[in-house]
């Protein structure tokens, strides 16, 4: 799996960039707050709505500081990148598009080039397979884990993607969060430990967050911020 790490020859990944449908999406909060990052336009590509992002990261910000970030079916690293703006330790982000994987480096070079990230070109679910059989490649530090995939995969695929999140949930360290973008044709009662997690609608988004070993309510909400 190609690795993409702190300031190692990084200048290399600079590419042409996709122009068909070419726009920006925009970092929304923390140091890089109002930078614009690159979207290819491709359909393949699905990015998270600036205002849910928004509603996202009010939820989960105060508790990505510090913490390994795991942007899984990474799209156009937004969520990544708005964790490390907002002082993730490090952003290991998982794309199989290739040429969206291109701008997720070029996104991370625009930025910082000296950003702690990982970027890898791999099926989502390989990737997580893998990593599950290598211990030493879990990060110690407690995690921020998104999955959002294609919504599509919700209808193709929902207890593969169940399956992979209660993995990780089961070796992810104590304060661990996880994120799960959906629509409404996945149904939450399908997560692990459904009680645990807290559920909100951004339509067409449906968003669960949970906080490992606890459960995240409406009275916990304001912990979050």
């Amino acid at each position: 799996m190609p690795r993409f790490k702190r300031g190692k020859n990084l200048a290399k990944w600079n590419s042409n960039r996709a122009e068909a449908g070419h726009g920006k999406l925009r970092i929304v909060g923390g140091s890089f707050r109002g930078r614009l990052i690159d979207y290819s336009g491709d359909p393949v590509t699905r990015p998270m709505k600036d205002h849910t992002r928004e509603a996202v990261f009010n939820l989960v910000g105060g508790w990505v500081k510090g913490k390994t970030v795991f942007d899984l079916f990474a799209g156009t690293g937004a969520m990544g990148l708005e964790a490390l703006s907002r002082g993730a330790s490090k952003c290991i982000f998982v794309e199989r598009h290739f040429p969206t994987v291109r701008i997720i480096r070029e996104n991370v070079l625009s930025l910082d080039p000296n950003l702690p990230v990982d970027v890898n070109s791999s099926d989502t679910f390989f990737w997580v397979r893998q990593f599950l059989k290598n211990p030493e490649m879990w990060p110690s530090e407690p995690w921020v884990v998104f999955c959002c995939p294609p919504y599509a995969l919700y209808v193709e695929k929902p207890m593969e993607i169940v399956g992979m999140i209660e993995s990780l949930m089961k070796i992810a360290p104590p304060e661990s969060v996880f994120v799960v973008e959906s629509d409404s044709r996945f149904d939450t009662e399908l997560l692990p430990e459904p009680q645990s997690w807290f559920v909100r609608k951004y339509s067409p988004a449906l968003v669960a967050v949970r906080r490992e070993r606890e459960t995240v309510t409406d009275d916990t909400v304001d912990e979050m911020s």
